[in-house]
C-alpha cells in the first residue's frame, strides 16, 4: 500500500497558492466557470495539485456544462477516495486524493455511459500534465 503523506497546514500553505490550499485543504469550491481546466480539451492526465498522484485522463473528460472540469471515472479507482459529505445541508460524495486528501470535488450518478458517474472537480486541485508530442508526427 503507499504510503499517505502528511504535512502541516504551515507547509501546505507555503507550496500552494491560497485558492489551492483552500480548495484542497479546507474543502472548498471555486466558482464556475472560472477554473483553468473547466473548458479545457487538451490531452493529457490530471494530477494532484497538491503530490502529484494521476487522477484523471483528458480521455475520460466531458463537458457537463456546470463549469467545473468532469470526468465519467479515475485512471485507477484506488487514487480517488470517495467519502459522505453532509455539509451545506445536503447529502453528497466527496472526492479526495487516496495519498494526500486532497478535497477534489464531488462526485454524483448524472454523468454518461459506461458509468454514469460525474467526478465534478475543481481545476485548483489538478495540475495537467500534457501528452509530450512526438517528434516524428511534426
Amino acid at each position: 500500500m503507499k504510503t499517505k503523506i502528511n504535512k502541516t497546514e504551515q507547509e501546505w500553505q507555503k507550496e500552494l497558492s491560497p485558492e489551492q490550499f483552500h480548495v484542497t485543504r479546507r474543502a472548498g469550491t471555486e466558482p464556475p466557470f472560472t477554473g483553468k481546466y473547466w473548458n479545457s480539451k487538451e490531452a493529457g492526465t490530471y494530477k494532484c495539485v497538491c503530490c502529484g498522484q494521476p487522477l484523471f485522463s483528458s480521455e475520460t473528460k466531458f463537458n457537463s456544462g456546470t463549469g467545473w472540469p468532469s470526468f465519467y471515472e479515475p485512471l485507477n479507482h484506488e487514487a480517488v477516495a470517495t467519502h459522505t459529505d453532509q455539509t451545506h445541508g445536503m447529502t453528497r460524495t466527496e472526492a479526495r486524493c487516496s495519498s494526500c486528501d486532497a478535497h477534489l470535488g464531488h462526485v454524483f450518478e448524472d454523468g454518461p455511459a459506461p458509468t454514469g458517474l460525474r467526478y465534478c472537480m475543481n481545476s485548483a486541485s489538478l495540475n495537467l500534465a500534457p501528452v509530450e508530442n512526438n517528434p516524428e508526427k511534426k
